[in-house]
C-alpha cells in the first residue's frame, strides 16, 4: 500500500511539473456598501448608523460581514477585487471573516460616499510591488506567479476608458486585466478580451434592471495571457427565491439581510 501511494504522490507530482501551476481564479464583487458603524468625519455617512435611516448597527454590520465572507470563500478564487467598502477596518473584518488566509490591499480614495476598493489576495500567487489611486479606480502592479502583470479595479464607467489608455501608453510592456465598471468600452481597441461576452450573450448578467439581466461588471484580460471560464458566480442562496433577483440587504429601506444586489464576476487566467 505504501509503495502504491509513494507511486501516485510521483505521478502527481509529474503531472504538476509537465503542466505547471493551476490557473488563477480571479474575481471582481461589489459587495453593496459595507459601512462600519461609526460615523465619518469627512463624507456624510449618517444613513449607515444606528440612528440613521437603515438603522445600521453592529449586529447587521456584523451580519453583513458573516454574508460577504461566505460568498467570498465559496468562490474559493486566488484574488477578489471588492467595491464598496467604507475603509480599511471593515477589510480587516472580512479577511478575518474568511477561511481562506488572505492578504489584502487597501486604499481610500476619497469619494463622497466613502467607498473604497480593495484586493483580496493570496500571497503565494500574486506579489503586489507598485499602487497607485485615483478617482474611483486602484492600479496594483505586480507578480502574478513570477509574471508582471497589472490590476486595474475600476468603480466608475467614466473613468475606465481614459485609465485604461493611460495605463497602456505608461506601462506598454505590462499585461493588463481590467476589473470592474468598464461600461461598453471596446475591449479589443487596447488589446483586451472581454471575458464576460459569452455570459453576456446567453442573457446572463450580474445585476437585474427593468426585469432584466444585466452585466454591469466585467474582467478584461490582456490578449497576451490566457483566460478561460469568464461569468456571474449566481448560487441559489444569493438570490430571492420569490423574485428571482439577487437577495438584497436592502430593499428600498427594509431591511432584508441579504447578500447585496449585485453577483460577483469572475474568470481563470493561465500564465
Amino acid at each position: 500500500m505504501m509503495r502504491l501511494l509513494s507511486i501516485i504522490i510521483a505521478l502527481v507530482a509529474a503531472g504538476l511539473a509537465a503542466f505547471g501551476r493551476p490557473p488563477v481564479g480571479i474575481a471582481f464583487y461589489d459587495v453593496d456598501r459595507i459601512y462600519d458603524t461609526v460615523p465619518a468625519l469627512f463624507y456624510d455617512d449618517s444613513d449607515y448608523t444606528p440612528d440613521g435611516r437603515y438603522a445600521w448597527n453592529t449586529e447587521r454590520y456584523e451580519r453583513k460581514i458573516r454574508n460577504t465572507a461566505a460568498v467570498i470563500d465559496s468562490m474559493g478564487l486566488d484574488i477578489v477585487a471588492l467595491w464598496g467598502v467604507e475603509n480599511e477596518q471593515v477589510v480587516r473584518d472580512l479577511v478575518a471573516a474568511c477561511s481562506g488566509e488572505y492578504s489584502y490591499l487597501h486604499r481610500t480614495l476619497n469619494t463622497l460616499d466613502g467607498m473604497d476598493l480593495a484586493l483580496l489576495y493570496y500571497g503565494d500567487r500574486f506579489y503586489p510591488e507598485r499602487v497607485e489611486v485615483g478617482r474611483r479606480y486602484l492600479y496594483v502592479e505586480g507578480e502574478l506567479d513570477g509574471r508582471e502583470v497589472g490590476l486595474a479595479l475600476c468603480g466608475d464607467t467614466w473613468t475606465s476608458e481614459w485609465l485604461i489608455g493611460d495605463l497602456r501608453e505608461e506601462h506598454p510592456g505590462i499585461p493588463l486585466i481590467v476589473l470592474g465598471r468598464v461600461g461598453r468600452l471596446h475591449a479589443e481597441r487596447f488589446g483586451l478580451h472581454d471575458t464576460s461576452a459569452r455570459a453576456e450573450k446567453a442573457g446572463r448578467g450580474n445585476i437585474r434592471a427593468s426585469g432584466r439581466w444585466i452585466m454591469r461588471d466585467r474582467i478584461l484580460v490582456d490578449t497576451l495571457l490566457k483566460a478561460s471560464g469568464g461569468d456571474v458566480y449566481a448560487r441559489r442562496y444569493l438570490l430571492d427565491p420569490k423574485s428571482g433577483e439577487p437577495l438584497r440587504t436592502y430593499d428600498r429601506r427594509i431591511y432584508r439581510g441579504g447578500y447585496g444586489y449585485s453577483l460577483p464576476v469572475f474568470t481563470y487566467i493561465g500564465l
